[in-house]
């Protein structure tokens, strides 16, 4: 869940391997008028509407995601974050991911922090702003415009127990690529925080396979992603197999 236009999405979140056969079973239990549904929710709209710039057109990167952590918790979560990194790139197709060892290059810096730190690394490093109200347990910030994507950067909180880091962590970096809305229907997302997920859920590696569709533009409204979305959603059920 922000556009400078700024996106913001915050929350809670996830992360855990899938194995292939799995993916395959569990993509033939959706239909595609859930796929179609879940994929309106959570692209076309914004948890916090009132920083919202023009929420209902599709966000996404159209260019490599180059990926920095800074890990400021007293607990070093940064080869777990890079693994988490490793797993988008093998899930989504048509979109490519990286980690870099210099910030100046990223285009989505991930903040991983204990509770102590998270209003005050949100107000300084991601709003840069003292006065800025700090909402969420976790937080993504994206800057966008028509051409996709610019840049994003999320914060987790690391030191609030497994579940929470595993959940933010997944929710948080997957809504810093586009499906920045939550909707507590969607039972088998994290884009629901409502629901117990903390890993990549079949049914979003199948949504975010379908952002990265190169048929979905970005600035797209619902009603041009409309007439392709039964397509895309069938090439995207074959790539998580």
């Amino acid at each position: 869940m922000i556009f400078v236009r700024f996106l913001v999405t915050c929350v809670l979140l996830l992360t855990g391997p899938i194995t292939l056969s799995s993916a395959s079973a569990a993509s033939d239990s959706f239909s595609t008028e859930e796929l179609l549904e879940g994929f309106e929710k959570t692209v076309f709209g914004l948890e916090y509407r009132s920083w919202s710039w023009r929420p209902y057109l599709v966000k996404k990167f159209t260019t490599p995601v180059l990926f920095y952590v800074h890990n400021l918790s007293a607990r070093d979560r940064t080869q777990t974050v890079h693994r988490f990194i490793r797993e988008i790139d093998n899930r989504i197709g048509g979109l490519t991911t990286d980690v870099t060892n210099d910030p100046a290059k990223a285009n989505f810096e991930i903040y991983v922090v204990d509770r102590a730190q998270y209003e005050p690394v949100v107000k300084k490093d991601i709003y840069k702003n003292e006065h800025a109200r700090v909402p969420g347990r976790c937080l993504v910030r994206v800057v966008s415009g028509r051409k996709g994507i610019k840049r994003s950067a999320a914060v987790i909180v690391s030191d609030e127990g497994e579940f929470l880091f595993k959940r933010c962590l997944v929710e948080e970096l997957l809504q810093g690529l586009g499906p920045m809305n939550d909707d507590e229907q969607l039972t088998h997302s994290v884009f629901n925080d409502s629901s117990r997920h903390s890993r990549f859920t079949v049914f979003d590696q199948i949504i975010l396979n379908m952002l990265y569709d190169p048929r979905i533009k970005p600035g797209m409204s619902i009603q041009q992603t409309r007439s392709i979305l039964p397509l895309v959603a069938r090439d995207a059920r074959r790539r998580v197999r």
